[in-house]
This record gives structure tokens, sequence and C-alpha cells, in this order.
């Protein structure tokens, strides 16, 4: 969702100062910005103003995303709030100043009208090591992303498609050792058939959350839809 130029000129930098009063929509106090600084309260270092990203969630209060988690810049939250497009949810303890106002930096802001999200998630790189659980399809061997290749079941030269149900994850040694070949020609049989996932699953197969690199406004969002203890 894009969002237009803001209205207003606001100060970066220098301009960005510690509130002295304790985060008022998110109501935990102060917390350090989202994977910049430590700081814990306003006497400790504050991020650097262009550091700071604002968490984006649907009306229904959850983030539009977390494969890429969904974030704004700062000055695009504000342009939003001024054009009430969206309602604010927590605020940092940071101040951005204009030549007439000084406002709270929006660390969470709801979209006011809902956006109806696809049913599929997007066909990436990311997302088709995600559903195989960053391993390779072939050995098993579980790597980072950066570790991964990405292979066709069907060579595209002999008319396979870029799709879920023809790529999977390989490591390097096994793509390079099936080559041009199908699995049963490579004698390289495939742990899991290839399928299009859901949004759902994807979301359960992300990575849990590092709360230590996110502002604490963040977390309960980010747990919306994690199991409940019982």
């Amino acid at each position: 969702m894009r969002v237009p130029a803001s209205p207003i000129s606001w100060a970066t930098g220098g301009a960005v100062r510690p509130c002295p009063a304790a985060n008022a929509a998110g109501g935990r106090g102060a917390g350090r910005s989202p994977r910049v600084g430590r700081a814990r309260d306003s006497r400790e270092r504050v991020a650097p103003m262009m550091d700071l990203q604002t968490l984006v969630l649907n009306a229904d209060y959850r983030p539009l995303s977390y494969n890429p988690l969904s974030l704004w810049s700062w000055k695009d939250a504000f342009t939003a709030l001024f054009l009430d497009r969206v309602t604010l949810v927590a605020s940092y303890d940071v101040e951005a100043r204009s030549p007439s106002r000084s406002l709270r930096v929006p660390s969470v802001v709801a979209l006011k009208n809902y956006v109806a999200l696809a049913r599929s998630p997007a066909f990436t790189r990311y997302n088709i090591y995600l559903r195989d659980g960053f391993a390779c399809q072939y050995c098993g061997l579980r790597l980072p992303s950066g570790g991964l290749t990405f292979d066709h079941v069907v060579p595209r030269s002999r008319g396979g498609l870029s799709s879920w149900d023809n790529v999977v994850a390989a490591c390097s040694p096994c793509n390079l050792r099936k080559a041009n070949r199908t699995p049963d020609e490579a004698e390289m049989p495939l742990i899991n058939a290839p399928r299009r996932p859901t949004r759902y699953e994807l979301h359960h197969r992300q990575p849990e959350f590092d709360h230590r690199q996110y502002h604490h406004t963040w977390l309960d969002y980010l747990y919306w839809d994690s199991e409940l203890e019982t």
C-alpha cells in the first residue's frame, strides 16, 4: 500500500529526542527501537531517526504481512495518520519536530479499512525455502537461506515450469548432481512433493520471532496467531 508524500517537512537526525513520559499508546514505558540500539529508557541512547520503522496492521489488528514483515517508514506512517487512513496504536518514546509541531513517532498503526489478503502466498525464493523448512528436498540437509538454491524438479529445458508444483529447495551439491535430469533419472527421490502452501502454513513455519530484535510495542501483534498454552 503506497502512501503519498508527507504534507509536513519533518526534521531528522538531531531533531529526535527522548520523550520524558511513558508511551501513552503502548502503555509499557520506554523500550529499545527495532533492530537498532539497546535503549531501555529515555536516559539511554535513542535509535537514529532514519532507522525507525512503523509496524503496519490490517484493520483486524494483524500484520498485513509476516514474510516480509509489513513495515513503513516513520514518515509514511505520519502521512497516513494525517490523511486519516490509519489509527495510531502505539508510539516510540521519541519525538519528531516540524517548524510548527512536535509529535511522537508512531511504532504501530492499523489501517482503518480492511485490506483483503490473497489466499495464496507470493511465489518467492524465501517462501519456497520456508515451505520446505530450509532443508534440501533431496538429502534433507538444513541450511540457512544463503546456503540454499532452488531446483526445477522437471528441468526448464524440458518444459518444466517455475511454479509451486515444480520448484524445491536444494543444496548446491544436490543441485549440481541432479543437473538436467528428473529425480527418477538421477535416482534422487524427493523427500516431499512440492505443492502450493497456504498463507497460514507459511506463517506457522516462520522461524520464531526473536523478541529482542523488535520494539516492545510490536510484540503482541507479532504473536497474535501463536498457540495459547493450556
